[in-house]
């Protein structure tokens, strides 16, 4: 919750800040140090062992960027996912309800478009919001709406094979929007975007040390930052699906919702 609660400008200045502070601290210890070892005669002697430390700590950060975007894309694609599974279960609910006998059917059928419209809301709403909360509890109120209809259509109809199939199909619906719902709220955890965060920048800060040791040029180490800045940008940016830049779309609800509005294709069972 700590980087989650900023905006992604903030957030993404934040980084770049401390990024370029690490990147400047560097470079002053750096030179400092080599002019003190100029005076005695031992700059050359710090070569190996800063090399060392330089290649170690840049190895780690590699490292942990790795493994911090591996999680952020792979949390990324399972909320695609779960968006595509939660439209492809209610759009077969729908064409499930087409059967069902009246006045089941269109109560059924009205019901499914408000959910769908639910659906859509919780997707763009940011996880934990005041907003999300309201449009889970709505879309709570219609399941039971829903599931109240499907019991009816089966106590009508004990032994007929629409009502059975329909409310299958009511019952993973239900269970996909349960997995999209918390599908927004896993996040990668605080401490590992921490870890690579101040992983990053004391590497950048032991690169930046090295080369103003040795008379290397500053441009390397500012080009190596900025780097590393937008690589935590788009691995934070990963994590927030629905006010970053990088957002799981809803296009498969929008569509299942749009194709809701046509005349149904079945008509009513007997």
């Amino acid at each position: 919750m700590l980087f989650f609660g900023l905006s992604t400008w903030v957030l993404a200045l934040s980084i770049a800040v401390i990024m370029l502070a690490a990147t400047a601290i560097g470079l002053v210890v750096g030179r400092l140090l080599a002019k003190r070892a100029e005076e005695r005669g031992e700059r050359e002697s710090f070569r190996e062992p800063f090399g060392v430390l330089q290649g170690a700590l840049i190895g780690f950060m590699g490292l942990v960027l790795a493994f911090g975007l591996s999680l952020a894309v792979a949390r990324y694609e399972s909320r695609r996912a779960d968006v595509v599974t939660e439209a492809n279960a209610i759009g077969t609910t729908y064409l499930r309800a087409e059967t069902l006998p009246e006045p089941v059917r269109s109560q059924s059928l009205d019901l499914l478009r408000t959910f769908a419209a639910e659906s859509i809301a919780i997707t763009k709403a940011v996880p934990g919001s005041t907003e999300q909360h309201r449009a889970a509890a709505a879309s709570e109120e219609s399941e039971n709406r829903l599931w109240a209809l499907a019991a009816k259509a089966l106590d009508d109809q004990p032994d007929a094979g629409a009502p059975r199939l329909y409310v299958d199909s009511v019952n993973g619906m239900f269970d996909s929007q349960a997995s999209l719902v918390y599908g927004l709220t896993n996040r990668v955890p605080t401490p590992v975007l921490l870890v690579e965060l101040v992983g990053a920048a004391v590497a950048t800060a032991a690169l930046a040390l090295h080369l103003a040791m040795f008379g290397r040029g500053v441009l390397t180490v500012l080009i190596a930052s900025v780097l590393v800045t937008v690589l935590l940008v788009v691995t934070f940016d990963l994590d927030r699906p629905t006010r970053g830049l990088i957002t799981v779309p809803n296009t498969p609800l929008v569509d299942v919702h749009a194709s809701m509005g046509e005349p149904p294709a079945a008509a009513p069972g007997g």
